[in-house]
């Protein structure tokens, strides 16, 4: 089990994250109470990359979402829009005040795209279960089958931080200045060996990276148990990258998920002031013409 310090923070190696951004599996068990007593101050969400997990058993009292369905707008490819969003939290039995804390496979591929996703739209109080669904479910923590029917709410949107969130255009006026582009993707995609990760699909037409990325892989953020590093061992990854704290930040990869892994650790746990996720990323890129792109390393 993760240790906790005194005051209920989370602690890495020795080294604490506030649990209003990040909480541990143990503080997510000695809250269970709440997340099953349909209790709309507390939401425990379930975001996966393979949606059938949640129906073959999750956390007692996670609600699933499928990305795909609810995280995605369907007619115009991006992600929903306020008042799509405001009836998925409303079905959810979500308020504005409500404590969300959500999780995920693959190491939080999903559950971190959602916490940026809320903190876009201005939701005041989302946190990530550090370790995600595969740390929970190694490690012998609580699981069930059935599936929660929160009393709907009425969900309102607060707000719409347009600095969270990188667009083409943003791109486009950053290729060449100060701004640090950060390209999450494996090496072979990052060098256009291959357009996407084998068995997806979605792929852009050409392979490569946004002239001036940096590559840096999402999963240097993580420990082999699936919980992120310290916040000295995360400061060091970017450091020797060569990349600033004090400089506009953008990530991305190929549908803006795993980039979002990235996103949350530079925003939200080190702290550097200035990160948006391009979330249209390599598919969005790598398929419009004449953007312009680099290949190799």
């Amino acid at each position: 089990m993760t240790p906790t310090n005194p005051d209920g923070s989370h602690t890495t190696d020795d080294e604490p994250y506030p649990d209003d951004i990040l909480v541990s599996p143990d503080w997510v068990e000695a809250h269970l109470g709440q997340f099953t007593s349909n209790d709309p101050s507390y939401r425990l969400l379930e975001v996966d990359v393979d949606t059938s997990f949640y129906t073959e058993r999750h956390i007692p009292g996670a609600i699933g979402l499928d990305w795909r369905n609810d995280l995605r707008s369907e007619s115009s490819r991006d992600i929903v829009g306020p008042s799509e969003l405001e009836r998925v939290l409303g079905e959810c039995g979500i308020t504005e005040d409500t404590t969300i804390v959500v999780y995920g496979d693959n190491a939080n591929w999903f559950a971190t795209h959602f916490y940026w996703m809320m903190s876009y739209y201005g939701h005041g109080d989302i946190r990530v279960m550090d370790g995600g669904r595969n740390y929970w479910e190694e490690h012998g923590y609580p699981m069930e089958t059935s599936v929660p029917d929160p009393k709907p709410t009425n969900y309102i949107v607060q707000a719409q931080h347009s600095e969270l969130r990188a667009t083409r255009e943003d791109i486009e006026a950053a290729i060449g200045d100060s701004t640090q582009l950060i390209d999450v993707r494996t090496q072979e995609e990052y060098t256009g060996k291959i357009t996407a990760p084998p068995g997806s699909n979605e792929s852009a037409l050409r392979g490569g990276h946004i002239p001036g990325a940096v590559n840096v892989f999402w999963a240097e953020n993580i420990k082999p148990n699936r919980k992120f590093k310290s916040p000295s061992q995360l400061a060091a990854v970017y450091r020797d990258k060569g990349l600033l704290p004090e400089e506009q930040t953008v990530t991305y990869c190929r549908i803006g998920e795993r980039s979002a892994v990235t996103w949350f650790v530079l925003h939200e746990l080190l702290g550097y002031e200035q990160v948006a996720n391009y979330d249209g990323s390599w598919v969005e890129w790598g398929n419009m013409i004449n953007a312009p792109i680099e290949t190799g390393e």
